[in-house]
């Protein structure tokens, strides 16, 4: 029996040649085995598979058609051709990873091209944007007529030097239209600009950084407070169309000096050079190559990928204890994805443990580069937040003691005042303040306690004039609502402190009132995403900050006497909850690891019927591997048990005898397991 899997087109073939032999009777034998040997050839042929083509296409499985400098197919697609063997082909998840990227860039092409031929007009399409030359793509795809001059186009443009005439041909009025006639009565249009950039170490290409600017021809839009005439279309899609872009052009400018790194810019930010041992530099490069991606999502979105670059690889270069702190993440990293356990792992890991407290203890003896000393601190405490196990049986120190050197490292850089003072404003916000911030107000909640820098927050909260703290910029939540779970923490450290019932109700219905506030503007969530299908992190912080808001609700609530899960109040926003993450992107490339502490806040409160446990599991099987691991691992086992305790819970009878669900405290769960992690 033949291996070949069947041939339709083989077949075929043969039927034809049965027909033509019944039809024409008189053909002689060697004729009709010559062309029995022709079939054979051809059909051997046909299965033969090409091994040059693009990677993309072999990742897709699709034929190639080798064209350089890119294929016809990723040309068409606006995907990246690579002939030359790329890093993520020799990694199961990196190819996983990187066909489901390919996968959404096809979908949002498509939805692109659905509602651009709706809202067609029947005015022809604009001419390119480098004048109507023809180029090798002008007559095989339709689709790319309104684009510039494709990479392979003969006419080139330098664009260093002035512009000739001649070049353009004599000028005729009476042959093309005006500038005027292509803003008015041509069809608006958007082209993509997308720019790569390569991270080296050691002369070994690491870290790929992509970003993507859009061109548009839309009208220009107008200052804020004018009011825009109604669109006259017809059909209420169409509008909502014109609504969407006209929002997307918007999009606020994106401020790559937002932060102040306190190191400065490396001279040569697209080259590494540190010399490492063999084992280390292995670990160097899996931290650069799947870890870097994964620390501050939110913020890459921001800065278009320069978070690396700008943030982390500096601090690699200069500081010690820094290079150590990343090391033993990498190799945690690995362990916990790679499902690698062993002395040889666990070694390295407290090997470079132990390297970076050495070097912290000897730096803070010398009593000199304390932002040195505060960024491998912050280091030690939020990358373990990214990628550590809830369930390593590793020795380590608790978070909240390096956060008592941080306390002391920023009161001694007198950065609570550099941000809060109104006479003297920073033209760029320190990112350690920044960063200390966020672990300070969530790991408050994560204690019971106070934040340390409650004042420095409830200043900003009232400023009129330097409200911001960066928190929007590196974590999504807008900073005035997180000013309020600073101010919800500081009321469950006075009720534990033993404040009265009346109290405790006043301040929660002020509380309740600031909350309110910030929801002003707020017109509901939607998907983050431009009319070009690139991510919009301007709606994707609004997402955020909603459900930061309503998780702020859910946590002023459970401050009440005699709070129970299963009140209506409460159960109705776990609803409400549970619909705005529904707007948040999901899976491995997505942002739910970056909400750990709404999950578990949200996730505290809901009852065995809600929609939110289906939601929650939904997103944790889209995680995969990554949903057991860092924050959002330790939220899913806490989660688990909290769930089971309340399920099997019989519901007691309230003051007014009705039965309600009893309130099991994640907090008492985490004390009663023993951990002691930070969960944000």
């Amino acid at each position: 029996m033949s291996s070949l899997p069947p041939n339709p087109q083989g077949d075929l073939m043969r039927a034809s040649t049965v027909n033509m032999a019944v039809a024409q009777p008189t053909k002689s034998k060697a004729a009709s085995k010559q062309n029995n040997n022709a079939n054979t050839k051809a059909k051997t042929q046909m299965h033969r598979r090409s091994r040059t083509g693009c990677y993309t296409c072999r990742l897709r499985r699709k034929k190639c058609d080798e064209g350089t400098p890119m294929c016809t197919a990723c040309k068409h697609l606006g995907l990246v051709c690579e002939y030359k063997r790329p890093m993520w082909w020799s990694n199961n998840d990196a190819r996983r990873q990187h066909k489901d990227d390919i996968k959404m860039i096809i979908k949002r092409k498509k939805l692109s091209e659905k509602a651009s031929h709706t809202i067609q007009t029947t005015v022809s399409s604009p001419p390119g944007l480098s004048h109507s030359l023809p180029t090798s793509a002008t007559f095989s795809d339709p689709l790319d007529r309104t684009r510039s001059a494709s990479i392979d186009s003969q006419f080139a443009f330098n664009f260093n030097s002035p512009p000739n005439v001649n070049d353009y041909g004599t000028y005729n009025p009476h042959m093309l239209p005006s500038h005027a006639d292509f803003m008015f009565n041509m069809s608006p249009y958007e082209i993509d600009v997308k720019t790569e950039r390569q991270m080296f170490v050691n002369d070994v290409p690491t870290l790929r950084e992509s970003t993507v600017s859009t061109f548009s021809t839309y009208h220009t839009p107008p200052p804020p407070g004018t009011v825009l005439p109604s669109y006259s279309g017809e059909g209420e899609w169409t509008e909502q169309v014109f609504q969407e872009r006209r929002e997307s052009l918007a999009e606020e400018t994106l401020n790559y000096n937002f932060f102040d790194f306190a190191h400065g810019l490396p001279t040569n930010p697209g080259q590494v050079d540190i010399e490492l041992d063999e084992n280390d530099q292995q670990l160097l490069e899996h931290f650069i190559q799947f870890v870097l991606p994964t620390i501050f999502p939110i913020l890459e979105t921001n800065q278009h990928g320069s978070v690396g670059s700008d943030l982390i690889l500096p601090n690699l270069q200069n500081n010690k204890g820094y290079l150590h702190c990343c090391l033993m993440i990498a190799a945690q990293h690995y362990k916990a994805t790679m499902n690698v356990q062993g002395e040889e792992i666990d070694n390295d890991i407290m090997r470079h443990r132990h390297a970076t407290i050495v070097a912290l203890c000897e730096a803070l003896n010398m009593d000199e580069n304390h932002h040195q000393i505060l960024e491998a601190t912050l280091g030690l405490i939020f990358f373990q937040c990214c990628v550590g196990r809830y369930d390593d049986s590793l020795p380590d120190i608790p978070w909240h003691q390096h956060f008592q050197a941080v306390n002391s490292l920023v009161n001694k850089l007198d950065l609570p005042r550099l941000v809060s003072d109104s006479t003297e404003q920073l033209p760029q916000t320190p990112f350690n303040m920044t960063l200390t911030a966020w672990i300070d107000i969530l790991g408050a909640t994560m204690q019971g306690r106070a934040p340390s820098f409650a004042h420095t927050y409830r200043e900003k909260h009232l400023s009129t004039t330097n409200p911001s703290l960066g928190l929007r910029e590196l974590m999504g939540c807008d900073d005035h609502v997180m000013y309020l779970i600073s101010e919800i923490a500081c009321l469950e450290a006075l009720k534990k402190e033993g404040m009265d019932d009346i109290t405790l109700c006043t301040h929660v219905h002020a509380l309740g009132d600031q909350i309110g506030l910030t929801e002003a503007n707020d017109c509901g969530p939607k998907m983050p995403f431009n009319a070009n299908g690139s991510l919009s992190p301007k709606q994707l912080s609004k997402n955020i900050t909603s459900a930061f808001r309503l998780a702020a609700r859910i946590y002023l609530c459970s401050l009440v006497p005699g709070f129970s899960p299963s009140q209506t109040s409460c159960v109705g926003l776990v609803e409400k909850l549970t619909n705005v993450l529904q707007f948040i992107p999901s899976g491995a490339g997505g942002f739910d690891r970056s909400l750990s502490w709404v999950y578990l806040i949200g996730g505290s409160v809901s009852g065995m019927n809600s929609t939110f446990r289906t939601f929650f599991h939904d997103r944790i099987a889209q995680l995969g591997d990554a949903a057991n691991y860092g924050s959002f691992g330790g939220v899913v086992s806490i989660l688990n048990e909290v769930w089971r305790q309340a399920d099997n819970s019989q519901p007691s009878p309230n003051a007014n005898g009705t039965p309600e669900a009893p309130y099991i405290s994640w907090r008492d769960i985490m004390q009663m397991r023993g951990l002691d992690y930070l969960l944000i």
